[in-house]
């Protein structure tokens, strides 16, 4: 039953699961592709297409309902600060980047809204970034499978599915923890 249930709505599971909530989504959808419920390419693309939908509504909020309660609300935040430095300082690089730092993917889209970024340039460079991200999301799910199934034998689906969200909720906050003290770092350095 819930073999069936991924196999029709899986997809559709993991565009809109990327583009509202984003790693979880997409790391479940590796492990969908790694039981041969969908394919990988297909998850993948799902995932990339949900993030850089979101991502591109978002910018388009920034950039057009700065007026928006949700809007104004996102850019009086306390990270908003540390989003608009780094994009200053290395906007390629933190176009490329941010959907891959936890904690701050929904606002940056509306800082960059905000600047004086071209919409061109970051269509390009958000396709670019969602396609990695997707891809390499949904093969860290893959490979998790892999390993899941390596150590403990072929489970049934749904234990597979609850070791993997254990998974991420280990690895999701310790990636964070470490990508934040990385930008502290880069921010406090003379000269940036």
């Amino acid at each position: 039953m819930l073999e069936r249930l991924i196999g029709e709505y899986g997809l559709l599971a993991v565009f809109l699961g990327a583009a509202v909530e984003g790693e979880t989504a997409a790391f479940l959808g590796g492990v969908f592709a790694h039981r041969q419920l969908i394919p990988y390419w297909q998850v993948a693309l799902a995932a990339s297409l949900g993030s850089f939908a979101a991502d591109q509504s978002f910018f388009l909020a920034g950039r057009y309902a700065t007026n928006w309660f949700y809007v104004q609300r996102l850019l009086g935040s306390e990270p908003i600060a540390r989003v608009t430095q780094f994009l200053e300082v290395y906007p390629t690089s933190f176009i490329l980047a941010f959907r891959f730092i936890y904690g701050i993917r929904t606002i940056s889209p509306v800082a960059i809204g905000v600047s004086n970024v071209s919409a061109l340039r970051f269509v390009i460079l958000n396709a670019i970034a969602a396609l990695i991200w997707g891809a390499l999301i949904t093969a860290i799910g893959f490979f998790a499978g892999e390993a899941v199934e390596v150590l403990l034998g072929r489970l049934q689906l749904h234990l597979h599915v609850l070791i993997a969200l254990a998974c991420v909720a280990i690895l999701v906050p310790l990636s964070a923890y470490a990508l934040r003290r990385v930008m502290a770092k880069r921010l406090a350095r003379p000269g940036t």
